[in-house]
């Protein structure tokens, strides 16, 4: 017990202080549908449902300014499945900025990667031809939000190869809505 105050004593001596348990380990959660705006052969038949998490391990909801807000981004992962048999599956991941317009309204930026399991090369089956497995992702938002909680955006996202591989840079691109949750 001595040993424990005397710890806590310490580390308080220094400026730390103690992790919160109580703390969420997610910022944010938001599920919905995409489908594809592409066109030719880059289009892809269904819709997308996808599911995307958030993290604020930089402290982004404290930043103040325009560039702490830049240098402290949430991160977000998530994934998109397929519903139809030209579709491709991704699970991405990246870095997202939010900008408030209103108290209600904002916009969001994200950049990052993403992973896929479409066609890499011309096969003569109709969809995307990727070119390789590993391509960037981007995407940009513009929501509303209903209260402290709850928001839903639309969503426009593109990902590519940005012709760094051997083969065709098709690339996917989607819109749809998302239902959030902020924690």
């Amino acid at each position: 017990m001595l040993g424990s105050v005397g710890a806590f004593a310490f580390l308080a001596s220094l400026g730390a202080t103690p992790v919160h348990a109580a703390e969420p380990i997610f910022d944010g959660l938001r599920f919905g549908a995409t489908t594809s705006i592409g066109d030719g052969d880059n289009q892809e038949d269904g819709v997308f449902p996808s599911v995307t998490v958030f993290f604020d391990p930089f402290g982004a909801d404290s930043a103040t300014g325009l560039i702490e807000k830049v240098l402290r981004p949430r991160v977000h992962a998530g994934a998109s499945i397929a519903t139809a048999s030209n579709g491709v599956n991704q699970v991405y991941g990246g870095f997202s900025w939010d900008v408030d317009i209103t108290e209600r309204f904002f916009v969001e930026l994200g950049a990052g990667g993403t992973v896929h399991d479409g066609d890499l090369n011309d096969d003569g089956t109709s969809g995307p031809k990727l070119g390789c497995r590993l391509m960037f992702r981007e995407y940009a938002a513009a929501g509303f939000r209903f209260d402290d909680h709850w928001n839903l955006s639309a969503t426009v996202e593109h990902s590519s190869n940005a012709n760094l591989c051997n083969g065709p840079n098709d690339g996917l691109t989607r819109a749809g809505l998302m239902l959030g949750y902020k924690f």
